[in-house]
């Protein structure tokens, strides 16, 4: 494990430690491994959903679009017969913009977090959205309503409220390193590190935690539930890495970040695909991704199905 997690580290350190850094990421790892058309495959959530049937993926079921203001007042007819849903921004990122409805009426809505809604509160949250208030670069954008995804009894006592997700990194269709972002009171139920979610590192081999960060910082029990992190076991693991390699042959993107949540009934589903990804997932693992992609790049095989390379990675 890296020592700088146990103190501040000069540059030269994080060289000799391989972390990946951020204009190492940018122009050595995603300009030579992502073509730029292809970033509306996963800039766009619609267009991930659509790609990813295709190829056999699982993802929450795809309620209906709301594209122009003028139908924004139909929300309530499309969401007719679901006891609960989830309205998020078709170009979103980082969580932004995402609004999680577990139960309502015509006149309130109760989001996960407890909070209380009123209509017009949830209308002009769809119009935020449509007005490009979540979206990247700020632009005009769809408001999309899927099922919500239910969460599984296998990490009740790992995350605050909100629904844990797993993070692969996968370069040149190889999981390569991965993370669980568990939510927290302070993060609202959100799994985002920057608002103050745990990070677990898990191994890629066997999907247990080998290392937790909470702002940076190790920590070996959630702050909140008490929970011992390092019990933390990810079941259908090679599901998850199936989802995840599968996102290569899907989008053509070499340096991809795949999240990915376990449904109660229907089991690992992806949520959406990143080109950029983050570079916390090192701090998390306690392990640095520059020589790990070093040597995927050189010595991994070519030429390998999504399933080959899934056995490769497990082998």
């Amino acid at each position: 494990m890296f020592d700088f997690l146990k103190h501040f580290a000069t540059p030269s350190q994080l060289r000799e430690a391989g972390v990946l850094g951020m204009n190492r990421r940018n122009y050595e790892i995603i300009a030579k491994s992502n073509r730029r058309r292809l970033y509306p495959l996963v800039d766009d959530k619609v267009q991930t959903k659509k790609l990813a049937a295709g190829v056999g993926i699982n993802t929450p079921h795809l309620i209906g679009v709301i594209d122009v203001q003028n139908e924004v007042d139909r929300f309530l007819s499309l969401v007719e017969g679901y006891k609960e849903f989830v309205i998020k921004p078709a170009h979103g990122s980082g969580g932004k913009g995402v609004l999680v409805i577990k139960s309502y009426d015509e006149k309130q809505f109760v989001t996960a977090s407890e909070k209380v809604l009123s209509y017009h509160e949830v209308y002009q949250h769809i119009s935020n959205i449509l007005s490009g208030l979540y979206s990247l670069g700020g632009k005009y954008d769809v408001a999309v309503l899927e099922e919500m995804v239910h969460f599984s009894n296998q990490f009740q006592d790992f995350s605050y409220q909100g629904i844990p997700d797993v993070r692969v990194i996968v370069y040149q269709g190889f999981p390569a390193m991965a993370m669980m972002r568990l939510a927290t009171k302070e993060s609202g139920g959100r799994a985002n590190l920057h608002q103050g979610a745990v990070g677990v590192g898990i191994d890629i081999k066997s999907g247990c935690a080998v290392a937790a960060v909470s702002h940076n910082r190790p920590i070996s029990f959630h702050p909140d539930t008490g929970a011992d992190l390092m019990k933390l076991q990810v079941p259908f693991w090679r599901e998850h890495l199936e989802i995840a390699a599968k996102g290569y042959e899907m989008t053509g993107l070499g340096y991809l970040g795949a999240d990915i949540v376990l449904d109660k009934y229907r089991g690992p589903m992806m949520l959406e695909l990143n080109a950029r990804p983050g570079l916390a997932i090192q701090i998390a693992n306690g392990c640095g991704l520059r020589d790990l992609l070093k040597r995927i790049r050189n010595y991994y095989p070519k030429g390998l199905t999504w399933s080959e390379r899934v056995d490769y990675v497990l082998k």
